[in-house]
Formats: C-alpha cells, sequence, structure tokens
C-alpha cells in the first residue's frame, strides 16, 4: 500500500511558476514510476507527464513540453512537478500517482491549480 500526499498548489498569475511535490508513504517508492494528472472543470483527467523508477525515462504531454519538468528524489520519497510559463488552460486539479508496472495503483487526493490571465 502507498499513500500519496500532494503539496504546492495555489494561485499564479499567467507567466508565473509553481513547484508541486508529492510525498509517498512506505519504502518501496523507487519502485514505482509516477505520474502527475490533471483535471479540469468538465474535462476527462489527463496525464501530463511521467518519470520511470530511477528518473531516467519521462514523458510529457504536447501541452507541456518545455514548461513543465518532472523529477524524483527517491531518497525523500518524493516526486516533483516544475511548472513555468504557466497558462490560464493549465488550470486545474493535478493528481500524482504510482504505478506499479501495469496501471496507475495509487493516488493521491489532488491539489488546486489556478492560473489567473
Amino acid at each position: 500500500q502507498v499513500q500519496l500526499v500532494e503539496s504546492g498548489g495555489g494561485l499564479v498569475q499567467a507567466g508565473g511558476s509553481l513547484r508541486l511535490s508529492c510525498t509517498a508513504s512506505g519504502r518501496t517508492f523507487s519502485s514505482y514510476a509516477m505520474g502527475w494528472f490533471r483535471q479540469a472543470p468538465g474535462k476527462e483527467r489527463e496525464l501530463v507527464t511521467s518519470i520511470n523508477w530511477s528518473g531516467g525515462t519521462t514523458y510529457y504531454a504536447d501541452s507541456v513540453k518545455g514548461r513543465f519538468t518532472i523529477s524524483r528524489d527517491n531518497a525523500k520519497n518524493t516526486v516533483y512537478l516544475q511548472m513555468n510559463s504557466l497558462k490560464p488552460e493549465d488550470t486545474a486539479v493535478y493528481y500524482c500517482a504510482a504505478n506499479s508496472g501495469f496501471q496507475y495503483d495509487y493516488w493521491g487526493q489532488g491539489t488546486q491549480v489556478t492560473v489567473s490571465s
């Protein structure tokens, strides 16, 4: 069982930056790939970015490439999402999730990110 807790959301003006953190409980964090998802009002949840267990492989949705950076610190059981050049369309609830190899099995409670124009 893995419990995930996100933090770092908030209100920011367009063009600004935020860094989200997701800290996991348990001693097996390094065995999970991790992802950040987001869900905007009236839209489906979408995968924004992901990172493999070692941090050596990452994926970014086209909409955030060049603006967002995912990283992880396995010693701290934490995955980060650095978000730069934020746009109003980035407004959503952001969730981190842990993937044991087949699917995202564990989810955080979400953190709200609001970008004002």
